[in-house]
């Protein structure tokens, strides 16, 4: 598992970038921003929310909780009808197949296609199997685009609502971002503070990245 501390969160005082970086810079930046009058919001750079810290105690402490997992740092436990009880020497247990990913390699299934199907797949390069794998693949790399553009857009909403829900545009700018139309976008939040605007475009789009630190 990665180092929790070690994930990259911006954080803003009011409307004005405070300081981006790891999370473990980033907590005792804010811990010591005490003349800081506006309200101070950390924000995960990969899905757009706000970090909750907890800031008491000294430096070493903060930077112990914040490094525990995330199910422990939030003090969210399994309950004890969560926990599955042990097997170990029964029957059921030792006739369980162990977890984890299946052995990679090709299995062999049944597929069903009309005859001219076939005919185009056995005429592509390496028949009809290799046919078939380079078209999942293909079509598994589309899904995963489309993925991380609709978790781009997520990110930056949830950022948004956060920090500029009283902004003008505010609602055109969320029509445009599901849009996926950056053009668009970047019209509607021209207005916003600068430090919002950008980090808004980077999170949506992949904007360069002038965070200052």
């Amino acid at each position: 598992m990665s180092d929790p501390s070690a994930k990259s969160c911006t954080a803003f005082a009011g409307q004005r970038l405070l300081l981006a970086g790891p999370l473990a810079k980033v907590a005792l930046a804010v811990r010591r921003s005490t003349g800081v009058n506006e309200t101070v919001l950390v924000f995960d750079d990969a899905t757009g929310r706000i970090v909750d810290l907890d800031l008491r105690g000294s430096d070493a402490e903060i930077l112990a909780r914040i490094a525990q997992p995330p199910a422990i740092y939030a003090g969210r436990y399994r309950s004890r009808s969560e926990v599955p009880s042990d097997t170990t020497g029964t029957d059921e247990g030792q006739n369980q197949k162990p977890r984890g990913r299946p052995k990679l390699g090709v299995v062999a299934r049944e597929v069903t296609l009309l005859p001219r199907q076939w005919e185009w797949l056995a005429d592509q390069p390496g028949g009809a199997s290799a046919a078939l794998r380079r078209l999942v693949d293909d079509a598994r790399k589309v899904a995963n685009s489309h993925q991380q553009r609709r978790a781009a857009q997520e990110a930056a909403y949830q950022f948004m609502q956060a920090i500029a829900g009283d902004l003008p545009g505010y609602e055109e700018a969320t029509r445009t971002l599901f849009a996926d139309d950056r053009s668009s976008f970047e019209n509607r939040i021209a207005a916003w503070p600068e430090d919002i605007r950008t980090y808004a475009l980077r999170l949506a789009f992949g904007a360069g990245d002038n965070q200052g630190a």
